[in-house]
């Protein structure tokens, strides 16, 4: 009972000092600062705006130091498979936490193979030709670790999918340039061979001229 009259006295007394608050402190007027330095929005551009994600998942990204022999970490974030919208080509693509920073950047190339990290089963080692995480292309020797085997799992057989993907748009590149140049070819033939049809056509009427006037 003790305790419930305590409880009740309390509410009570908050109830009054609230209400007496209210009435103590006057409305106040709405204050208008006007800044000092007005800052222009400006647009970033992470030049990801044409690419569609097509896979995401968080992992922790390292890169072997090879003049000192040892793995550095490069940052944790998540690790993304980017497709253009017009190309189709696929890259993928790691930002670190909070900065934003790209620590990954590169197409997922024919020669890329996957090998497990000594010791682990939930991390995959390898090597870039071409990554341009620091703005220009430098060869890397890169390692992934993900939270679990599963997550593992997943990335690799994704990262195959996508080389696959990759690589049956490099055919179609290459084929539709080798038929465009084809073409390229037979237009400049049946160029030729009309020209040789209108120099011989005019070099038969001049003849036929020069006949008549004799």
């Amino acid at each position: 009972m003790a305790d419930t009259a305590d409880t009740e006295n309390k509410q009570v007394v908050t109830e009054s000092s609230k209400g007496a608050d209210e009435e103590d402190v006057a409305p106040s007027p709405d204050i208008h600062f006007e800044p000092i330095v007005k800052l222009d929005e400006v647009e970033v551009k992470t030049h990801e705006e044409d690419e569609d994600v097509l896979f995401k998942m968080r992992a922790k990204l390292f890169r072997f130091d090879k003049p000192l022999k040892e793995w550095k970490e490069r940052g944790t974030g998540d690790v993304r498979f980017l497709q253009h919208k017009e190309t189709k080509k696929i890259r993928l693509v790691m930002r670190r936490d909070k900065t934003h920073k790209v620590c990954a950047n590169h197409y997922i190339t024919g020669e890329m193979q996957l090998s497990p990290n000594v010791g682990s089963d939930r991390s995959w080692v390898w090597n870039v030709t071409a990554d341009f995480s620091d703005g220009e292309p430098k060869a890397e020797t890169l390692a992934i670790r993900f939270a679990n085997t599963e997550n593992a799992s997943s990335f690799k057989e994704k990262f195959y999918e996508m080389q696959k993907m990759n690589l049956e748009i490099k055919k179609h590149d290459k084929d539709t340039e080798t038929s465009k140049k084809n073409d390229e070819k037979s237009n400049e033939k049946d160029g030729n061979e009309k020209d040789e049809k209108d120099e011989k056509d005019e070099k038969d009427e001049k003849k036929e001229k020069e006949e008549k006037a004799s």
